[in-house]
């Protein structure tokens, strides 16, 4: 027997970090379904066949940028180019979308970060986001390796980073289980030494207050419901498939594992979805 557990249109998971373990919920409608819970469960989840852009409703044919219509996505300033790209940021030229938007989310305090997702990585974000985006790129280990201004410095700093570790996750490796913990001061020691000279030039022209180097502070570690991870990676969306079936292995990052496959749900934030649960009648 199915039980409809939540319907309506889904957003990316809610995630909360507690005692060290994510406990994760699926914004569905005008609520939200633990999902935790359903761990060892057979469950559905079934497109309704429409998507409403995540900011102003209007049905879509197609999703862009994880939710938004096509209006919006050229509209936007989270949607713009700089977004994934801060380095390019356009706000002291005068051209940013929405120059309220940018200084509520880009002109304020960012960290650059190390993080042990697939391997070791550099990353950034919003001082608000943390440990949200950490959780968000599936994240074993994170620490803070800089406080900067802005967006803009943050991205300037990650471009130093990146000439000596890795800037993307690799998701499929990161879906296949946790890695081996790393030393993550000692590596953030080392990338700052090697950095030196390129991280005092960006002082020198973006001000000295505008980096910080932070050298104290924990590990957060992070952990994740898993109850078994897939020895090969199968992603499922519902663009292909109406419906997605299957016992739920684990949560982790933004993707639900199942033993059929494992489907990416802030890739889907928009559509219109129904949640059931299979169980004995």
């Amino acid at each position: 027997m199915a039980v409809i557990l939540g319907e309506g249109g889904i957003r990316k998971m809610r995630s909360e970090l507690s005692n060290g373990r994510v406990k994760y919920a699926l914004p569905m409608g005008d609520g939200s379904v633990p999902l935790n819970d359903l761990l060892g469960q057979s469950i559905s989840l079934s497109f309704l066949g429409a998507i409403h852009c995540i900011n102003c409703a209007r049905k879509t044919k197609k999703s862009f940028n994880q939710g938004f219509c096509y209006p919006c996505f050229q509209r936007l300033a989270q949607c713009d180019s700089c977004i994934m790209s801060p380095q390019k940021c356009h706000y002291a030229a005068g051209t940013c979308r929405e120059p309220e938007w940018g200084d509520a989310n880009c002109m304020v305090d960012h960290f650059v970060y190390l993080a042990n997702t697939s391997g070791l990585k550099v990353g950034i974000t919003r001082h608000t986001q943390l440990p949200t985006r950490w959780i968000d790129q599936g994240a074993t280990q994170a620490l803070p390796a800089f406080r900067v201004a802005s967006r803009l410095d943050s991205g300037l700093v990650e471009i130093a980073f990146a000439a000596h570790v890795a800037d993307k996750t690799a998701w499929q490796r990161m879906l296949k289980g946790a890695n081996d913990p790393m030393d993550l001061p000692a590596e953030r020691a080392r990338l700052t030494e090697i950095c030196a000279g390129a991280i005092q030039e960006l002082r020198d022209e973006r001000g000295i207050d505008a980096i910080t180097t932070l050298e104290a502070g924990d590990v957060t570690e992070i952990d994740y419901p898993v109850l078994e991870y897939p020895t090969k990676v199968k992603s499922m969306t519902f663009d292909k498939m109406p419906e997605v079936t299957g016992t739920l292995l684990g949560i982790k990052a933004q993707y639900l594992i199942l033993d059929t496959g494992v489907i990416n749900m802030r890739r889907h934030a928009g559509y219109q979805i129904a949640l059931s649960q299979t169980t004995e009648s």
